[in-house]
């Protein structure tokens, strides 16, 4: 196939192109295909003749530079040779695991199955905890020099300005948006100067339960952390807190459960506590400007009709001014 889109979007990724790509490793085809849900990506499962099936990632065009997305390939592979039960990228006869095919890149995965986690069930808090625990024992030893750190910049002035300067708040609420997110800016920089100087370390980074696959039974029953695609360096809380749901009481309770496990392997800094709203404050701002900065890829707007109406931005400064008030409140427990 030598007639495609250059790679400045998705647009040349038929379904013969990416079955071409992976018969480019060796495997061969039988010609069956499924869309995997992925927005930043583009995720199949190809089914493979007399073998199981493989995952074909192809990664977005213009994201990350080839050196951060193999920082994070050897960093699962790391993970994956002190047997923490990962997803790593399989690797070609001569070590590679970053493939490329006519101007995109793509990695191969087995298969993994597994179901979401019971976060209701202490033992099973406590388990992901362990492992949690592990990977962040692992992610303390080194640190990554071609991703990006989360950080106060990165996840919030950054995408902030993004969204000010691109026209996608409406007008009338232009000011009112400006306002409650520079407060919430503020906040979160009140968080980090209260918890002081904590650890940076490599992190999953975007660890809630839909990148978790849990297994009932056999030799490798528990956890399965897949999808270290936001992998970067920030601190531990950012792998824990995104488990936490319910009221007050009822994190309180979840995260005494995780750090049960988590600390059989990696100190917990209480300090870290101070920064669980300011994460996800930053977490709100990045996704809005995520989701702006995507509006062309046409697997958005189907995807998400909702966005960048009247309605989402009040949502937005509403959710906003919420966590400006969150930010003031104590931290989970005393420190």
């Amino acid at each position: 196939m030598t007639d495609f889109t250059p790679p400045d979007s998705f647009a040349g990724l038929t379904p013969e192109f990416v079955l071409d790509a992976v018969e480019s490793s060796g495997l061969r085809s039988d010609g069956r295909m499924l869309a995997l849900n992925s927005y930043e990506n583009r995720v199949y499962q190809i089914g493979i003749e007399d073998a199981p099936p493989v995952i074909a990632k192809f990664y977005r065009p213009l994201r990350w530079s080839d050196e951060a997305i193999q920082e994070e390939h050897d960093f699962v592979r790391e993970l994956q040779g002190q047997e923490i039960p990962v997803l790593a990228a399989l690797q070609t006869e001569d070590g590679n695991s970053l493939r490329h095919y006519q101007g995109f890149r793509f990695s191969l995965f087995k298969r993994q199955s597994g179901r979401a986690p019971e976060t209701g069930d202490p033992a099973t808090l406590e388990w992901l905890g362990r492992f949690i625990g592990r990977i962040h024992a692992v992610g303390a030893i080194a640190s990554y020099t071609s991703r990006p750190a989360l950080d106060l910049h990165s996840f919030g002035v950054m995408p902030r300005t993004w969204l000010l300067e691109h026209d996608f708040i409406p007008r009338d609420l232009l000011a009112a948006y400006t306002s409650v997110s520079q407060q919430a800016l503020d906040g979160i920089r009140a968080c980090y100067d209260r918890a002081s100087e904590v650890q940076q370390l490599r992190l999953h980074g975007d660890c809630h339960l839909g990148n978790v696959l849990w297994l009932e039974s056999g030799p490798e029953a528990g956890p399965h952390f897949v999808d270290f695609d936001d992998s970067r360096m920030g601190p531990g809380i950012q792998d824990l807190w995104m488990l936490l749901s319910g009221d007050r009481s009822d994190m309180q309770s979840q995260l005494t459960d995780i750090l049960v496990g988590y600390e059989d392997f990696f100190e917990f800094e209480p300090r870290q506590l101070y920064l669980i709203e300011a994460l996800r404050t930053l977490r709100l701002i990045h996704y809005s400007a995520w989701l702006a900065q995507r509006w062309t890829d046409p697997a958005f707007p189907a995807a998400f009709p909702w966005f960048n109406s009247q309605r989402y931005w009040q949502d937005r400064i509403l959710e906003l001014r919420e966590q400006v008030a969150l930010m003031d409140e104590a931290p989970l427990w005393q420190i």
